[in-house]
């Protein structure tokens, strides 16, 4: 008989005006195969319109930063061991592309960027371990904004990544700047 667990949540900051809630459905086939379905939702509370001033972006890759997770990770990646969706789109072979340093450097924000082992506790805690992702950091909190679905998609593309952010800040009713 398949076995089947009960939806989960991620975690979610309580004071954010909108709250993107990540879920997901597992089953376990009697042949051992395991499924899982990772889907979204958006949550609103009203009343906090200005807590959904974006302050700045932040993408966290699914990499080490030391020397050693660096040349770690190059070698995993060439041998099909470890990936990183937003790695693809902001690196080449071995350095940030030209491409992404120019569309970083025109933003309305600054958009940072962390390996897993660098990022800061409370945005470890918004991340959750579901790595790579880009959040919006906003006034209540961190929302996310693409997780790694939302990064494959973009197909290593910088263009795509931008396209993406803007649609998955207006899906969240957040606001820019200025």
């Amino acid at each position: 008989m398949p076995r089947q667990s009960s939806i989960a949540e991620a975690y979610t900051p309580p004071t954010q005006s909108r709250v993107r809630l990540r879920q997901c459905w597992r089953h376990e086939s009697p042949f051992g195969f395991r499924l899982t379905i990772f889907y979204r939702m958006i949550a609103s509370t009203p009343g906090r319109g200005r807590d959904q001033r974006i302050v700045r972006l932040v993408g966290v890759y699914n990499a080490d930063g030391t020397r050693r997770g660096e040349v770690a990770y190059w070698f995993g990646a060439r041998l099909g061991r470890a990936h990183c969706e937003l790695c693809d789109i902001t690196h080449g072979r071995v350095r940030q592309r030209s491409e992404w340093k120019a569309r970083r450097a025109g933003l309305a924000v600054p958009f940072d960027t962390y390996h897993r082992d660098e990022q800061p506790e409370e945005l470890a805690a918004a991340t959750n371990g579901e790595l790579p992702v880009v959040l919006a950091e906003t006034v209540g909190g961190y929302v996310t904004l693409l997780a790694r679905d939302e990064l494959s998609d973009c197909g290593g593309s910088v263009e795509q990544l931008m396209r993406a952010i803007e649609s998955a800040v207006a899906e969240a009713g957040l606001a820019w700047p200025g």
